[in-house]
């Protein structure tokens, strides 16, 4: 697992500055547990850089995904929800708050070998998510 210690040691190997918004935006997503948007780590930082766009935030975004420590994941609304844990892991969600949590489970690559021999294709990677209701959802009553 990627650790902010070894994002920062990532970026100054491959020369690329270490600006207080970049530290900002990966100490946030290190810290987060919610799969926050650009929006959300926008909102989150931009008390400290007032003058920052939320271009700054979609571009570092963009940069730390290219390099490998930050997962985009995108379900197919407009907000891309991004994720510092890229060990493979597997997701629960609330379809009523949206809150999604991380969970474990043993890997699934037979089902890859499967979709492989079934289809003909070249499988790459695959994604499990769950739905329900979380624990909060839950107490509120919420169906």
């Amino acid at each position: 697992m990627t650790t902010f210690d070894d994002a920062l040691g990532h970026l100054k190997e491959k020369n690329i500055r270490i600006t207080p918004q970049r530290i900002a935006i990966l100490e946030f997503l290190a810290q987060a547990e919610s799969h926050p948007t650009a929006e959300d780590i926008y909102r989150a930082i931009e008390v400290k850089f007032p003058g920052m766009s939320v271009a700054t935030v979609y571009n570092n975004l963009r940069l730390f995904t290219e390099i490998g420590f930050v997962k985009e994941m995108n379900y197919g609304d407009a907000s891309s929800r991004f994720d510092f844990h890229t060990d493979p892991h597997y997701h629960a969600i609330c379809q009523n708050c949206g809150k999604i949590a991380d969970f474990h489970y043993p890997g699934l690559e037979d089902v890859e070998m499967a979709a492989q021999q079934l289809t003909g294709y070249t499988i790459s990677s695959h994604r499990l998510e769950v739905y329900g209701l979380c624990p909060d959802c839950q107490k509120r009553g919420k169906q």
